[in-house]
C-alpha cells in the first residue's frame, strides 16, 4: 500500500495523474481490458450493478466518472436520456441531494407504472426526480426540458437511450445548447463501435452506426466540446471511451 506521508496531495494527486496517462497508451491492457468486457457481456455484467435496489445498466467505473464530474461542476441539473430501471436517477438525486442540485430529469419512452411508484418509495430523493414519457428527439419533450431548467447553464446532459447513429446525432445538436461552459455531455455507449457485434443480443446499431459515429460528425461540426482525456486515461473498463465531452465555451 502507498504510504501517504511520503506525498503531499499535489504530489499524490500528480502521480496518479501521471499513472492514468501511461495505463491509457498501455494497448495491451486496454485491449485485455476491452475483451474481458465483451467475454463479460454475455453475462449482462453490466446490468449487475444496484443503486438503492434499483439496477443501474452502466459499469461501476462510468457512475464513478459521473460522480466525480458531478462533484467537480456542481450542475444545479441532471438530463439522463434513457432511465431503464431507474437505479441511475437515484444515484444522481443521492448526489444532487449531497451537493445542493436541483432537479435530476429522465426521459424515456417507456416509464411503467412500477417504476414511479418504486421511486416514490424513495422518500425524498424522489422528490428531486422528474419523469418525462416521451421521445428524447421530440420538440415537445425538449421543450418540457427546456421549461424546468430556465436560464440555468449549469445542467450535466447524459444521451443513454437509443444508440443509433441518427438518434445520438439528433440528441446531441438538440441538448448540446443546454450545457454551459463548465458543465459536460456523456455520450454513451461509444465502446459499440470498438467492440464485436453481439450476436447473442442483437440489436439495430453496431459498427459504423452507434453514439461513437455519431458524436465524431458533432464534433465536427460544434466547436464548444471537448473530449476530457483526463477522465479517459484512468478507466480502463469503460463503456463510454471518449464520450465525456467538457463544454469550453458558452
Amino acid at each position: 500500500m502507498t504510504d501517504k506521508k511520503l506525498y503531499t496531495r499535489q504530489e499524490f494527486e500528480n502521480l496518479r495523474r501521471n499513472a492514468a496517462q501511461e495505463m491509457a497508451s498501455d494497448q495491451r491492457l486496454t485491449q485485455d481490458a476491452l475483451d474481458v468486457k465483451v467475454r463479460a457481456g454475455r453475462y449482462y455484467w453490466v446490468h449487475q450493478t444496484n443503486w438503492l435496489g434499483e439496477p443501474i445498466l452502466q459499469l461501476p467505473q462510468d457512475m464513478f466518472a459521473i460522480q466525480e464530474i458531478v462533484f467537480r461542476t456542481r450542475p444545479e441539473f441532471i438530463v439522463e436520456l434513457g432511465v431503464a430501471w431507474g437505479g441511475s436517477l437515484l444515484f444522481y438525486s443521492s448526489l444532487m441531494s449531497l451537493l445542493g442540485g436541483k432537479k435530476v430529469i429522465g426521459v424515456d419512452i417507456y416509464v411503467p407504472d412500477d417504476l414511479r411508484e418504486r421511486l416514490r418509495s424513495h422518500g425524498t430523493l424522489s422528490e428531486r426526480i422528474v419523469l418525462l414519457n416521451g421521445s428524447s428527439v421530440e420538440e415537445e419533450t425538449v421543450d418540457r426540458i427546456r421549461t424546468i431548467v430556465g436560464d440555468s447553464r449549469k445542467v450535466l446532459v447524459i444521451l443513454d437511450s437509443f444508440h443509433a447513429h441518427d438518434h445520438v446525432l439528433k440528441e446531441l445538436r438538440l441538448y448540446s445548447p443546454l450545457v454551459g461552459a463548465g458543465q459536460y455531455l456523456v455520450c454513451s455507449d461509444t465502446v459499440i463501435e470498438y467492440q464485436p457485434e453481439a450476436d447473442y443480443r442483437p440489436r439495430p446499431w453496431g459498427h459504423g452506426n452507434n453514439p461513437k459515429t455519431a458524436l465524431d460528425e458533432f464534433l465536427r461540426e460544434n466547436d464548444r466540446f471537448v473530449i476530457d482525456r483526463a477522465v479517459d486515461n484512468k478507466l480502463l473498463f469503460t463503456c463510454i471511451p471518449g464520450g465525456y465531452l467538457l463544454c469550453v465555451k458558452d
